[in-house]
């Protein structure tokens, strides 16, 4: 397989479905299931940044939607599987957002569940209830009509939700990882990385919580494990402006975090190639090939975001890498 990421680390490039519409799937992730990957997201709008929440092309309209492919290259659109809602009344009401959503397979219950960063209508990041939390959503199958459950904050109303992922370890365990901002009773920029284990039928938040303290003032979480570690890249906190990536690992989940630094090669201007990690996936069949996906926000016009995917380079000494390529292939 070969794919084309970019001309340069700093152009906006299309990707196109099967139909010739352009794949609008911010902030998503990958899930194998029924023999094929399923790409999905937050499908964003062709407005420009703009401090009004109403009319913020990163506030959503539409839902989560996803594709379909055998081959990762070519992708099929299956639809909406979380919708907005015209209805007021109803806490879907758009614009709203369903950021970051990511969604993993319970064997247990036999269900596919969703976890995303919910900001209610109009839409806006704040500090009140529904300004940001965690909301969760539910389907017996990987690509069908979501039901949502509602809205949460975990640990306690004080820890407004910022970005998040699902981590679901090889024992079935699953892990709500999100940037807890406390921001708002402290009168500073108080915000940590905090990993939370979710229920057996992973729909709520258990008790079990780990602050990361070396992963203090980071977001965009994404997590994978190999060789008895887990590595977790982060975002630093600058909004939609790139920054320099920074990764974590440990032994143990909700044990002590060590600083790694960038993972990102001859990155000369420690922006991360002008993108944020959105999520990491395995290439099923080839246990050694994970996919580090990152998304170039287009803050000028949301529906024309880029998406860079780079394969995980594993050190021998426990490290990983990422470097920039044009084009790639197994």
């Amino acid at each position: 397989m070969k794919k084309w990421i970019h001309g340069e680390q700093h152009e906006f490039v299309d990707w196109f479905d099967t139909d010739g519409n352009v794949i609008n799937t911010s902030d998503g992730g990958i899930i194998y299931a029924e023999g094929k990957y399923h790409w999905y997201g937050q499908a964003l709008r062709a407005l420009p940044y703009n401090d009004d929440a109403k009319w913020n092309g990163g506030a959503g309209t539409t839902g989560v939607v996803m594709y379909e492919s055998e081959d990762l290259l070519n992708w099929r659109y299956e639809g909406v599987i979380l919708a907005c809602s015209d209805d007021p009344q109803s806490e879907l009401y758009a614009p709203m957002r369903f950021e970051r959503p990511k969604i993993i397979y319970n064997e247990k219950t036999k269900q596919y569940v969703l976890w995303c960063h919910y900001v209610r209508y109009p839409g806006g990041h704040g500090f009140e209830a529904g300004q940001g939390e965690a909301g969760v959503a539910v389907c017996d199958t990987v690509n069908g009509t979501y039901r949502w459950l509602g809205h949460l904050r975990p640990i306690d109303d004080k820890g407004v939700v910022r970005d998040c992922t699902l981590y679901q370890d090889e024992d079935g365990s699953a892990y709500f990882i999100y940037d807890r901002d406390i921001s708002s009773y402290h009168g500073e920029m108080n915000r940590c990385l905090h990993i939370v284990k979710l229920s057996e039928d992973y729909l709520s938040c258990t008790s079990e919580y780990k602050r990361i303290d070396s992963a203090f003032r980071r977001e965009a979480p994404a997590i994978v494990y190999r060789d008895g570690y887990y590595y977790m890249i982060t975002s630093g906190l600058t909004g939609w402006e790139y920054n320099r990536a920074v990764y974590f690992r440990t032994r143990d989940l909700m044990g002590e975090w060590e600083n790694m630094g960038d993972p990102c090669i001859d990155d000369n201007e420690q922006t991360t190639f002008c993108t944020q990690t959105t999520a990491i996936f395995r290439v099923v069949g080839r246990d050694d090939c994970y996919i580090h996906m990152a998304e170039r926000h287009n803050t000028q016009n949301f529906l024309h975001c880029s998406y860079v995917w780079i394969p995980i380079h594993f050190g021998a000494d426990h490290t990983i890498s990422l470097t920039y390529q044009k084009e790639w292939k197994f």
